[in-house]
Protein backbone atom coordinates (compact mmCIF):
# COMPACT_ATOMS: atom_id res chain seq x y z
CA UNK A 1 0.00 0.00 0.00
CA UNK A 2 2.98 2.32 -0.06
CA UNK A 3 5.36 3.79 2.41
CA UNK A 4 3.00 5.89 4.49
CA UNK A 5 3.91 9.07 6.30
CA UNK A 6 3.97 10.48 9.80
CA UNK A 7 3.03 13.83 11.31
CA UNK A 8 4.09 15.29 14.64
CA UNK A 9 0.82 16.53 16.11
CA UNK A 10 2.21 18.37 19.13
CA UNK A 11 5.21 20.61 18.29
CA UNK A 12 5.86 21.13 22.00
CA UNK A 13 5.16 17.47 22.77
CA UNK A 14 7.51 14.55 23.39
CA UNK A 15 10.99 14.75 21.89
CA UNK A 16 11.31 12.01 19.26
CA UNK A 17 13.64 11.20 16.37
CA UNK A 18 12.68 8.77 13.59
CA UNK A 19 15.48 6.29 12.96
CA UNK A 20 13.82 3.97 10.47
CA UNK A 21 10.65 3.65 8.39
CA UNK A 22 9.35 0.48 6.79
CA UNK A 23 6.71 -2.16 6.16
CA UNK A 24 5.70 -4.66 8.84
CA UNK A 25 4.02 -8.02 8.27
CA UNK A 26 2.66 -10.54 10.79
CA UNK A 27 2.32 -14.31 10.30
CA UNK A 28 1.34 -17.34 12.34
CA UNK A 29 1.94 -21.02 11.70
CA UNK A 30 -0.51 -23.68 13.00
CA UNK A 31 0.88 -26.48 15.11
CA UNK A 32 2.43 -29.57 13.58
CA UNK A 33 -0.15 -31.90 11.96
CA UNK A 34 -2.99 -29.37 12.32
CA UNK A 35 -4.69 -28.45 9.06
CA UNK A 36 -5.84 -25.13 10.47
CA UNK A 37 -5.80 -23.01 13.60
CA UNK A 38 -9.05 -22.17 15.39
CA UNK A 39 -7.50 -20.14 18.19
CA UNK A 40 -4.25 -19.00 19.78
CA UNK A 41 -3.82 -22.44 21.39
CA UNK A 42 -3.35 -23.91 17.90
CA UNK A 43 -0.45 -21.60 16.98
CA UNK A 44 3.04 -23.12 16.70
CA UNK A 45 4.96 -19.96 15.79
CA UNK A 46 4.24 -16.24 15.52
CA UNK A 47 6.43 -14.16 13.19
CA UNK A 48 7.12 -10.52 12.43
CA UNK A 49 8.77 -9.41 9.21
CA UNK A 50 10.35 -5.95 9.04
CA UNK A 51 11.33 -4.45 5.70
CA UNK A 52 12.92 -1.00 6.12
CA UNK A 53 12.64 1.41 3.20
CA UNK A 54 14.23 4.54 4.66
CA UNK A 55 16.49 5.44 7.55
CA UNK A 56 18.98 8.10 8.54
CA UNK A 57 21.24 6.62 5.84
CA UNK A 58 20.36 4.42 2.87
CA UNK A 59 23.10 1.94 3.76
CA UNK A 60 22.93 -0.22 6.87
CA UNK A 61 25.33 -2.79 8.23
CA UNK A 62 24.17 -6.39 8.31
CA UNK A 63 25.69 -9.79 8.96
CA UNK A 64 27.99 -11.44 6.44
CA UNK A 65 25.65 -13.05 3.87
CA UNK A 66 27.57 -16.31 4.27
CA UNK A 67 26.74 -16.56 7.98
CA UNK A 68 23.73 -18.01 9.79
CA UNK A 69 20.60 -19.28 8.03
CA UNK A 70 21.14 -16.75 5.28
CA UNK A 71 24.45 -18.37 4.39
CA UNK A 72 23.02 -21.89 4.67
CA UNK A 73 20.17 -21.03 2.30
CA UNK A 74 22.53 -19.39 -0.18
CA UNK A 75 24.79 -22.45 -0.25
CA UNK A 76 21.90 -24.86 -0.54
CA UNK A 77 20.21 -22.96 -3.36
CA UNK A 78 23.54 -22.54 -5.15
CA UNK A 79 23.97 -26.33 -5.18
CA UNK A 80 20.25 -27.04 -5.73
CA UNK A 81 20.37 -29.20 -2.61
CA UNK A 82 17.01 -29.56 -0.86
CA UNK A 83 17.43 -33.24 -0.05
CA UNK A 84 16.46 -34.16 3.53
CA UNK A 85 16.66 -30.51 4.59
CA UNK A 86 13.94 -29.23 6.93
CA UNK A 87 13.28 -26.15 9.04
CA UNK A 88 14.67 -28.11 11.99
CA UNK A 89 18.08 -28.29 10.30
CA UNK A 90 18.21 -24.49 10.31
CA UNK A 91 18.41 -24.50 14.10
CA UNK A 92 21.81 -26.14 13.69
CA UNK A 93 23.18 -22.98 12.07
CA UNK A 94 25.04 -20.42 14.15
CA UNK A 95 23.99 -16.80 14.63
CA UNK A 96 24.82 -13.94 12.33
CA UNK A 97 28.34 -12.55 12.37
CA UNK A 98 30.71 -10.44 10.29
CA UNK A 99 29.76 -7.27 8.46
CA UNK A 100 28.33 -6.44 5.05
CA UNK A 101 26.81 -3.17 3.76
CA UNK A 102 23.32 -3.26 2.27
CA UNK A 103 21.61 -0.39 0.44
CA UNK A 104 17.91 -1.03 0.89
CA UNK A 105 17.11 1.49 -1.83
CA UNK A 106 18.64 -1.02 -4.25
CA UNK A 107 17.75 -4.37 -2.66
CA UNK A 108 15.31 -5.51 0.01
CA UNK A 109 16.51 -5.91 3.59
CA UNK A 110 14.28 -8.48 5.29
CA UNK A 111 14.28 -9.30 9.03
CA UNK A 112 12.33 -12.46 9.88
CA UNK A 113 11.53 -12.41 13.59
CA UNK A 114 10.11 -14.95 16.05
CA UNK A 115 8.14 -13.93 19.14
CA UNK A 116 8.70 -16.41 21.95
CA UNK A 117 5.21 -16.19 23.49
CA UNK A 118 3.49 -16.62 20.11
CA UNK A 119 1.86 -13.19 20.22
CA UNK A 120 2.57 -9.53 20.81
CA UNK A 121 2.23 -8.05 24.29
CA UNK A 122 -1.11 -6.31 24.74
CA UNK A 123 -0.24 -2.65 24.05
CA UNK A 124 -3.19 -1.41 26.13
CA UNK A 125 -1.88 -3.03 29.33
CA UNK A 126 1.31 -2.96 31.35
CA UNK A 127 2.52 -6.55 31.06
CA UNK A 128 5.80 -8.34 31.51
CA UNK A 129 8.26 -7.88 28.63
CA UNK A 130 7.94 -10.26 25.68
CA UNK A 131 11.11 -11.88 24.39
CA UNK A 132 11.83 -12.42 20.71
CA UNK A 133 14.74 -12.98 18.37
CA UNK A 134 15.78 -12.39 14.78
CA UNK A 135 15.63 -15.78 13.09
CA UNK A 136 16.80 -14.74 9.64
CA UNK A 137 18.20 -11.67 7.89
CA UNK A 138 18.37 -11.72 4.13
CA UNK A 139 18.18 -9.68 0.95
CA UNK A 140 16.58 -12.58 -0.95
CA UNK A 141 12.77 -12.68 -1.15
CA UNK A 142 12.90 -16.42 -1.93
CA UNK A 143 14.51 -17.06 1.46
CA UNK A 144 11.48 -15.60 3.23
CA UNK A 145 9.04 -17.48 1.01
CA UNK A 146 10.86 -20.72 1.86
CA UNK A 147 10.73 -19.91 5.59
CA UNK A 148 6.95 -19.41 5.38
CA UNK A 149 6.28 -22.67 3.56
CA UNK A 150 5.30 -25.85 5.35
CA UNK A 151 6.94 -29.21 4.83
CA UNK A 152 6.65 -32.96 5.26
CA UNK A 153 9.34 -34.73 7.28
CA UNK A 154 10.09 -37.92 9.20
CA UNK A 155 11.08 -38.30 12.85
CA UNK A 156 12.51 -41.33 14.64
CA UNK A 157 9.86 -41.24 17.40
CA UNK A 158 6.65 -40.00 15.74
CA UNK A 159 7.16 -40.95 12.14
CA UNK A 160 5.73 -38.78 9.38
CA UNK A 161 4.95 -35.17 10.38
CA UNK A 162 3.31 -32.29 8.56
CA UNK A 163 4.34 -28.69 9.26
CA UNK A 164 1.59 -26.39 7.87
CA UNK A 165 2.20 -23.31 5.74
CA UNK A 166 2.27 -19.98 7.55
CA UNK A 167 -0.70 -17.61 7.42
CA UNK A 168 -0.46 -13.85 6.87
CA UNK A 169 -2.41 -12.09 9.62
CA UNK A 170 -1.39 -8.42 9.48
CA UNK A 171 0.26 -5.79 7.29
CA UNK A 172 1.11 -2.18 7.94
CA UNK A 173 3.79 0.46 8.33
CA UNK A 174 6.25 0.83 11.20
CA UNK A 175 8.75 3.25 12.64
CA UNK A 176 11.70 2.73 14.96
CA UNK A 177 12.31 5.94 16.86
CA UNK A 178 14.30 7.45 19.68
CA UNK A 179 12.32 8.93 22.57
CA UNK A 180 14.14 11.68 24.50
CA UNK A 181 17.19 11.61 22.17
CA UNK A 182 20.37 13.08 23.61
CA UNK A 183 19.36 12.48 27.22
CA UNK A 184 20.33 9.79 29.70
CA UNK A 185 16.73 8.54 29.60
CA UNK A 186 16.80 7.94 25.82
CA UNK A 187 15.07 4.74 24.75
CA UNK A 188 13.72 3.33 21.51
CA UNK A 189 10.21 2.45 20.39
CA UNK A 190 8.81 0.21 17.69
CA UNK A 191 5.48 1.69 16.58
CA UNK A 192 3.20 0.45 13.83
CA UNK A 193 -0.20 1.01 12.22
CA UNK A 194 -2.14 -1.68 10.38
CA UNK A 195 -3.38 -1.39 6.82
CA UNK A 196 -4.71 -4.95 6.58
CA UNK A 197 -7.03 -6.47 7.58
CA UNK A 198 -9.33 -3.61 6.54
CA UNK A 199 -11.17 -1.92 9.38
CA UNK A 200 -14.57 -3.48 9.95
CA UNK A 201 -13.48 -7.09 9.42
CA UNK A 202 -13.88 -9.60 12.24
CA UNK A 203 -10.21 -9.55 13.33
CA UNK A 204 -10.52 -12.77 15.36
CA UNK A 205 -6.88 -13.91 15.05
CA UNK A 206 -5.62 -10.35 15.37
CA UNK A 207 -7.37 -9.89 18.71
CA UNK A 208 -6.20 -13.29 19.97
CA UNK A 209 -2.57 -12.49 19.04
CA UNK A 210 -2.72 -8.90 20.38
CA UNK A 211 -2.21 -7.35 16.93
CA UNK A 212 -3.92 -4.02 17.64
CA UNK A 213 -4.77 -1.54 14.86
CA UNK A 214 -1.84 0.54 16.12
CA UNK A 215 0.65 0.05 18.92
CA UNK A 216 3.81 1.37 20.55
CA UNK A 217 6.38 -0.84 22.27
CA UNK A 218 9.67 -0.10 23.95
CA UNK A 219 12.35 -2.04 22.08
CA UNK A 220 15.46 -3.20 23.95
CA UNK A 221 18.27 -5.26 22.42
CA UNK A 222 19.84 -7.89 24.66
CA UNK A 223 23.59 -8.10 25.16
CA UNK A 224 24.57 -11.53 23.76
CA UNK A 225 27.48 -11.70 26.21
CA UNK A 226 25.24 -11.36 29.26
CA UNK A 227 22.77 -13.85 30.69
CA UNK A 228 19.23 -12.70 31.52
CA UNK A 229 17.55 -14.11 34.60
CA UNK A 230 13.96 -13.70 33.36
CA UNK A 231 14.24 -15.95 30.27
CA UNK A 232 16.48 -18.72 29.03
CA UNK A 233 17.03 -17.28 25.56
CA UNK A 234 18.89 -18.85 22.68
CA UNK A 235 21.67 -21.34 23.12
CA UNK A 236 25.09 -19.77 22.82
CA UNK A 237 25.91 -20.96 19.30
CA UNK A 238 22.72 -19.39 17.93
CA UNK A 239 23.29 -15.94 19.44
CA UNK A 240 24.34 -12.99 17.31
CA UNK A 241 28.04 -12.15 17.21
CA UNK A 242 28.01 -8.40 16.66
CA UNK A 243 31.06 -6.60 15.23
CA UNK A 244 33.20 -4.99 17.94
CA UNK A 245 31.85 -1.45 17.41
CA UNK A 246 28.24 -2.66 17.87
CA UNK A 247 29.04 -4.99 20.76
CA UNK A 248 30.88 -2.13 22.42
CA UNK A 249 27.64 -0.15 22.70
CA UNK A 250 26.45 -2.48 25.46
CA UNK A 251 29.44 -2.14 27.76
CA UNK A 252 28.55 -4.31 30.75
CA UNK A 253 24.82 -3.56 30.46
CA UNK A 254 22.28 -6.31 29.84
CA UNK A 255 20.23 -4.25 27.36
CA UNK A 256 20.74 -1.39 24.92
CA UNK A 257 18.23 0.63 22.86
CA UNK A 258 17.83 -0.33 19.19
CA UNK A 259 20.23 2.46 18.30
CA UNK A 260 21.33 1.94 15.63
CA UNK A 261 18.63 -0.32 14.13
CA UNK A 262 21.51 -2.18 12.44
CA UNK A 263 21.59 -4.33 15.60
CA UNK A 264 18.49 -6.06 14.23
CA UNK A 265 20.40 -7.07 11.10
CA UNK A 266 22.03 -10.04 12.82
CA UNK A 267 20.46 -13.48 13.17
CA UNK A 268 20.30 -14.46 16.81
CA UNK A 269 19.77 -10.88 17.97
CA UNK A 270 17.53 -11.16 21.03
CA UNK A 271 15.27 -8.35 22.20
CA UNK A 272 12.42 -7.39 24.50
CA UNK A 273 9.15 -5.73 23.49
CA UNK A 274 7.50 -3.84 26.34
CA UNK A 275 3.94 -2.52 26.08
CA UNK A 276 3.75 1.26 25.90
CA UNK A 277 0.44 2.30 24.32
CA UNK A 278 -2.29 1.46 21.82
CA UNK A 279 -2.59 5.18 20.96
CA UNK A 280 0.62 6.42 19.34
CA UNK A 281 -0.57 10.01 18.98
CA UNK A 282 -1.55 10.32 22.62
CA UNK A 283 1.71 8.81 23.86
CA UNK A 284 4.27 10.27 21.46
CA UNK A 285 2.50 13.07 19.60
CA UNK A 286 3.00 11.16 16.34
CA UNK A 287 0.33 10.20 13.83
CA UNK A 288 1.11 7.45 11.33
CA UNK A 289 -0.66 7.81 7.99
CA UNK A 290 -1.04 5.24 5.25
CA UNK A 291 -0.74 6.54 1.71
CA UNK A 292 -3.89 4.95 0.25
CA UNK A 293 -7.42 4.51 1.45
CA UNK A 294 -8.10 1.62 -0.92
CA UNK A 295 -7.90 -1.65 0.95
CA UNK A 296 -8.23 -4.24 -1.80
CA UNK A 297 -5.90 -7.22 -1.98
CA UNK A 298 -4.25 -5.71 -5.04
CA UNK A 299 -2.97 -2.86 -2.83
CA UNK A 300 -1.18 -5.25 -0.46
CA UNK A 301 2.59 -4.88 -0.32
CA UNK A 302 2.78 -8.48 0.88
CA UNK A 303 1.11 -9.70 -2.32
CA UNK A 304 3.20 -7.40 -4.49
CA UNK A 305 6.44 -8.46 -2.82
CA UNK A 306 5.98 -12.16 -2.08
CA UNK A 307 3.14 -13.20 -4.39
CA UNK A 308 -0.22 -14.77 -3.65
CA UNK A 309 1.16 -18.20 -2.76
CA UNK A 310 3.75 -17.24 -0.10
CA UNK A 311 1.20 -17.60 2.73
CA UNK A 312 -2.54 -18.07 3.16
CA UNK A 313 -4.12 -14.60 3.22
CA UNK A 314 -7.67 -15.16 4.52
CA UNK A 315 -6.69 -14.01 8.04
CA UNK A 316 -5.06 -10.95 6.46
CA UNK A 317 -7.99 -9.80 4.34
CA UNK A 318 -10.99 -11.26 6.17
CA UNK A 319 -9.81 -11.34 9.78
CA UNK A 320 -10.71 -15.01 10.32
CA UNK A 321 -8.74 -18.06 11.45
CA UNK A 322 -7.59 -20.64 8.96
Amino acid sequence: MGQGDETKTRPAGPSIEIQERGDIFFFYRPKVDKEEARGAKDVQRFYLLLRPYSAQTDVQEKQDPNSGKEGAKRRRLAHHDETNYTHEHEHEQGGGHGSHPVNFKKQPLLRFIVMGRKSLPDPSKKTRPYWGFVEMVTTEIEHVKAALRGEEYETATKGHRHLPDSRAVGEGIYRILKHNPGSSSMHTHLVYKLEFPPEGEEEEPQKALNIARQASFLLQIKNPDQRAAQFRGLEKKRKAAFPAHLQGLFGHRLYHPADPPDLLNYEGCEFLLISASDDIEQELGLELKTTEQLQDAECSDLIRTFGETAASTRPLFQGTWV
